[in-house]
């Protein structure tokens, strides 16, 4: 038996799902309902490690650098997820947050069996995507002992990158090689060590912290107004016209108006109603506050 993996908390029996096999379906549901009600407080007591690891991945996309999720499994799927949302969500390019799963990406869709026991394929990935010393690569591992994402991550620490960790089980093997480790105890799962539950939610509420709340830090909101989209579809096309009347008090033929003016960038066209600017000049001047738009506004507001 290897002793690591029985000692670890994702991998115990949870005593109050013992007889989930003989429950009726309500029972069952209500079961599942309280063991997912015990996430929050998890993930609240990391904060502190995400308040710092927020503040690295905010220096590294500020000076240049990237971010690469790295995970197996469901983690890896789950680390997928939230880099492919960054471009829609905040407008950045589909480099900046990079989702890297061990198998690659049919994994996405179907488990690969043995890939997150290869070490060496972990150093390749980090090889073929080119990290350098100005990126950040967070980890992800339930159990924190995937060899494919600690490999991974040790050689990106070897390079000079920030590593971070994502994790469900203290003095993991994970913690061992990051700079900063986040791991929120989410304790048995309902289904003995299915961490897809618990542990995959708690994963899911902290990269949704560490991508917002750097995007935030970087500009990409203004409020909490999601302005850095692409109206590349009718939908957002709506969202985006809806998100300029919050942020200028003007009517929709007006905000219509200006998202055309400012070729559909939301953003540029608050800029534009707010400092009476045209097109080039609100661009330019956003470009002076690298794209935070509410310095801009102040900015050219005080000016005029």
């Amino acid at each position: 038996m290897n002793e690591y993996l029985a000692g670890l908390t994702t991998e115990k029996i949870n005593p109050e799902t013992r007889m989930i096999d003989e429950v009726a379906t309500e029972e069952m549901l209500r079961l599942l309902n309280e063991e997912d009600a015990k996430v929050p407080a998890a993930v609240a007591e990391e904060i502190p490690q995400i308040m710092k690891a927020v503040d690295i991945l905010h220096r590294t996309l500020k000076d240049g650098g990237r971010m690469f999720y790295i995970g197996a499994g469901s983690s890896g799927r789950i680390g997928v997820l939230d880099a492919s949302e960054c471009p829609p969500t905040f407008g950045v390019d589909p480099e900046l947050v990079q989702g890297h799963i061990a198998g690659g990406d049919i994994a996405l869709r179907t488990a690969v069996e043995g890939f997150e026991d290869n070490a060496e394929e972990g150093i390749a990935l980090i090889e073929r995507c080119g990290v350098t010393g100005r990126d950040a690569v967070v980890g992800i591992s339930a159990s924190g002992s995937a060899a494919f994402v600690i490999a991974a991550v040790k050689r990106a620490a070897e390079i000079g990158a920030a590593v971070i960790g994502v994790t469900n089980n203290k003095n993991s093997k994970l913690e061992e090689v990051c700079g900063i480790c986040i791991a929120p105890v989410t304790g048995p799962e309902v289904i003995m060590g299915s961490t897809r539950l618990k542990a995959g939610t708690a994963q899911k509420l902290v990269l949704n912290m560490l991508t917002t709340c750097t995007m935030v830090k970087l500009g990409k909101t203004y409020n909490n107004l999601m302005v850095d989209l692409k109206a590349s579809n009718q939908k957002l096309q709506d969202r985006s016209i809806r998100i300029i009347k919050a942020a200028t008090g003007t009517d929709f033929e007006t905000a219509s108006a200006y998202l055309q003016k400012a070729s559909m960038n939301c953003k540029l066209a608050i800029m534009m109603i707010e400092t009476s600017l045209d097109a080039e000049e609100a661009g330019k001047a956003l470009e002076r506050f690298e794209g935070n738009l509410k310095a801009a506004i102040r900015a050219y507001t005080r000016v005029g």
